[in-house]
């Protein structure tokens, strides 16, 4: 759960903001009623900084990792089967 100030209320709650970010919470700052900041605690920033991967970089990790156990594992194999090789239904044009 996040809170939120106005410009003109972080300074009156500055040890309340800095409490709710010691416990992990993250403080959103807003002028005119719009929000132009947020404050994180540093280990929520330090994930998004770092972020996670991709989706085929952990394909890629993954298969890397299998290969460093030695695991042996046939594509041709694990694959043979999934693709129909049926010419399909006939379409009339």
């Amino acid at each position: 759960m996040s809170q939120q100030y106005s410009i003109e209320q972080v300074p009156k709650n500055l040890d309340k903001i800095f409490q709710g970010i010691e416990q992990g919470e993250s403080v959103q700052i807003t002028q005119q009623g719009q929000q132009v900041a947020v404050i994180l605690p540093a280990a929520e920033y330090q994930r998004l900084l770092h972020g996670k991967p991709g989706f085929w970089e952990s394909v890629e990790r993954f298969r890397q990792e299998l290969m460093e156990e030695g695991t042996e594992i046939d594509p041709d194999e694990v694959w043979k089967d999934v693709r129909d090789k049926s010419p399909g239904r006939e379409i009339i044009l």
